[in-house]
């Protein structure tokens, strides 16, 4: 956690914050941490991310949510640096974040994982975590072969993620390859490992994908863990079970633009995120709408649209 992060009623106070926050597309937050204006990339004929203005509110957690290929993965990855917009300019706290290089988007406290995890496999889980921190001097040229410049630095970094380790309920896996983990180990080593830099803004593209329900709950809880230590957490999510039950507030994609933002509690009644979901399916009778949410894995919403109704 970082030295000067927020205690957890600050987290709480961010959170009241967004009572009088709108719940329209671009609202404007009490206490942004990420500002995005004119956001748009295109590939070939098609304008895959296409966003006027969103904010992110600081000390909350944020789903991003859309039907598959409305651009959520993309708009990560514009954020992050990992890909280039045509237009737009986008901040992290307040500093701009265009053409800096993700690893330095990293270094300032703003770090992700992927949909598809990134983990070392031929190396060993505590190797995978120390290569997390960040300004090792032992990774210099000249001081690399001065063990003493170095040794006390790595100590602690190794302190560091073995402390993340038991955090993660990994600290038993600690001398195993990283490829021996299976797909829900694999997401939790992730998240531990972005820990490594003391982030303020994590960012999980689909955290859950790929998790087993014996591992889901856990992950759940280090979710919610991140904003009690005073971390905001933005991720991307299918399963709306998930959202509701952890986000502050949601923001919904289709075709590349923003169509709504609020609390979980509006979003799921909203009408414009109805129709992104189900397009013309929403006229026709709500058993129908059951099946076409099963078939599309979006069984998470089912419950709510049909309360609505």
């Amino acid at each position: 956690m970082p030295a000067d992060a927020p205690s957890t009623s600050g987290s709480a106070a961010s959170v009241a914050a967004l009572k009088d926050v709108p719940t329209e597309p671009g609202a404007p937050k009490p206490d942004p941490i990420v500002v995005a204006d004119n956001i748009t990339r295109q590939f070939g004929g098609l304008k895959a991310v296409d966003v006027d203005h969103v904010e992110i509110q600081r000390g909350v957690i944020t789903a991003l949510i859309g039907p598959n290929g409305a651009g959520k993965t993309t708009f990560f990855n514009l954020l992050t640096g990992f890909d280039k917009p045509d237009t737009g300019e986008w901040s992290f706290n307040g500093q701009t974040l265009k053409n800096v290089a993700p690893h330095k988007i990293a270094r300032r406290g703003m770090v992700r994982t992927f949909q598809l995890t990134k983990v070392l496999s031929k190396l060993t889980v505590l190797e995978n975590m120390r290569l997390g921190a960040t300004g090792q001097r032992g990774e210099g040229f000249l001081a690399a072969p001065l063990r003493m410049l170095w040794s006390g630095q790595e100590q602690s970094n190794t302190e560091r993620a073995r402390e993340l380790l038991s955090r993660f309920k990994l600290d038993a896996k600690e001398d195993e390859f990283a490829g021996s983990l299976s797909g829900g180990q694999r997401k939790l080593l992730e998240m531990a490992r972005a820990l490594m830099v003391s982030p303020e803004l994590v960012m999980l593209d689909e955290p859950m994908a790929g998790v087993n329900p014996a591992l889901k709950q856990s992950l759940l809880g280090h979710v919610k863990s991140l904003r009690e230590d005073g971390m905001t957490v933005l991720f991307v999510e299918h399963d709306m079970d998930m959202v509701r039950d952890i986000s502050d507030w949601v923001i919904v994609m289709a075709q590349g633009r923003v169509i709504a933002e609020g609390p979980p509690s509006s979003i799921m009644a909203d009408q414009r995120v109805i129709d992104a979901y189900l397009g013309a399916h929403h006229d026709t009778d709500i058993s129908e709408l059951e099946d076409v949410l099963a078939s599309e894995g979006h069984g998470g919403i089912t419950a709510e649209i049909g309360e609505d109704k």
